[in-house]
């Protein structure tokens, strides 16, 4: 003859089970939801004299690098696919090596290609215009990444990538190094590195005495000079 299960048996093991159902279900729905809502990670900022494109002023103690995401590898750290829209992502990093802090407020970038375009960052709301209403791109940025239009609107996700991505930075603190993505629409531009330079002025010390421009030539990113065995 079997035992019967007593009442309070019964809830003890009803509970059990009840616990280890909803421990796995909390554990599958945390992993769904950490891989639905994967956020954009910056790239870690190197002090801005160690990238090859990069100007410093040393009596200034301010230096400033331009780091183009214009491969397929590179690339892959974001998962708006900006070159087939036509964009080129370029990480601008800010060095003060000064122990007084420096304004970047009024910050003016401008990409100047070989054939004398000038380019200037593109501000979000048109990267958003540009990815909603995709049209044919004459001449895509030649890269190995699948060219393909994204027809549709432009999901949260993709707009957080944007916006958290920016270099929006106002100042730099001493002894410290501020980064962040500009967006140029090179649309058109078959090779838009190649003897191209970026300038920047507006940078101020902390007595509001605006420095000298720097000048990144983009060359230098592309013909890196090879270290010494």
């Amino acid at each position: 003859m079997r035992p019967v299960l007593t009442s309070s048996f019964s809830k003890w093991w009803f509970k059990g089970a009840l616990s280890r159902f909803l421990i796995v279900l909390c554990a599958i729905t945390t992993v769904t939801l950490c891989l639905a809502a994967k956020d954009f990670v910056k790239a870690e900022a190197k002090p801005a004299q160690t990238y090859p494109a990069h100007d410093d002023h040393p009596n200034e103690k301010v230096a400033i690098a331009a780091d183009p995401y214009d491969t397929a590898e590179k690339a892959k750290i974001f998962s708006v696919k900006f070159h087939d829209h036509g964009f080129l992502p370029i990480f601008f990093v800010v060095t003060n090596n000064g122990n007084q802090p420096i304004s970047i407020a009024n910050l003016q970038v401008t990409l100047t290609t070989a054939d004398r375009d000038k380019l200037t960052p593109t501000v979000p709301e048109d990267i958003y215009r540009r990815i909603t209403n995709p049209h044919p791109n004459t001449n895509p940025i030649p890269l190995p990444i699948p060219q393909k239009k994204v027809k549709g609107t432009i999901s949260e996700k993709e707009k957080a990538e944007v916006e958290s991505s920016q270099f929006v930075a106002k100042a730099v603190e001493p002894h410290a190094t501020q980064s962040g993505f500009f967006f140029f629409d090179v649309e058109g531009i078959t090779a838009p590195l190649a003897g191209a330079h970026i300038y920047v002025s507006g940078v101020n010390d902390a007595k509001g005495g605006e420095l000298m421009y720097f000048e990144l030539p983009l060359d230098k990113y592309l013909n890196p000079p090879q270290k010494m065995n």
